[in-house]
């Protein structure tokens, strides 16, 4: 069972239309008590860091996403707030990937990064099983993680930034995989039976 969180500001619904899609059960809660018994955990994204990080510590659940031990999937802001720290409001993240997120330069790109980019796959990982590497995928975001030790696909616009990471259980994705067509399916599909 996949438990997706709720924290307010989320793409929760169209994350449960995937699923539905690929077949697979799922539960929507904020509750620790009840996400604590799912098998794999999604923190689906739309919104700014530091409204999701006060959303996320009203529910109490900082300090416990941090330890879990289930394999986790961020998107997008869900992705953004696994670093240390994001400058969209000076907002202090989980810290569970080291580095800084940062808002994309308007003199030198067009602000918000809107629409099908390819990912570069930049490490192995089960997350992209059966993907080609620069597959297009669907971003919509202001401000972007940077390329670590832990990015497994890169994305090119104004520079290179990290369009996807694995640490451990933790897994994150940039772009919206539930908005990104056949390969966005195949990607969750990979996290739900493969990660």
């Amino acid at each position: 069972m996949i438990g997706i969180i709720d924290y307010g500001a989320g793409n929760i619904r169209s994350v449960g239309n995937a699923l539905d899609r690929l077949g697979v059960e799922y539960f929507i809660s904020s509750a620790i008590s009840e996400l604590e018994r799912a098998e794999k955990l999604i923190l689906p994204g739309v919104g700014e860091a530091r409204s999701a990080m006060e959303s996320l510590d009203r529910s109490g659940l900082i300090a416990w996403l941090k330890t879990v031990q289930v394999p986790f999937l961020g998107i997008c802001i869900g992705m953004q707030i696994l670093f240390e720290h994001s400058s969209e409001r000076d907002t202090k993240c989980l810290g569970v990937v080291p580095g800084s997120i940062r808002r994309f330069s308007a003199s030198q790109t067009k602000v918000p990064h809107m629409g099908w980019n390819q990912v570069t796959l930049a490490n192995e990982s089960n997350l992209f099983q059966g993907i080609r590497s620069d597959e297009f995928f669907y971003f919509v975001h202001s401000y972007f993680a940077p390329v670590t030790e832990h990015t497994i696909g890169v994305t090119a616009y104004g520079g290179s930034f990290s369009a996807a990471v694995q640490k451990g259980n933790y897994y994150g994705v940039q772009f919206h995989a539930e908005k990104s067509g056949n390969a966005g399916l195949q990607l969750l599909k990979n996290f739900i039976q493969r990660c």
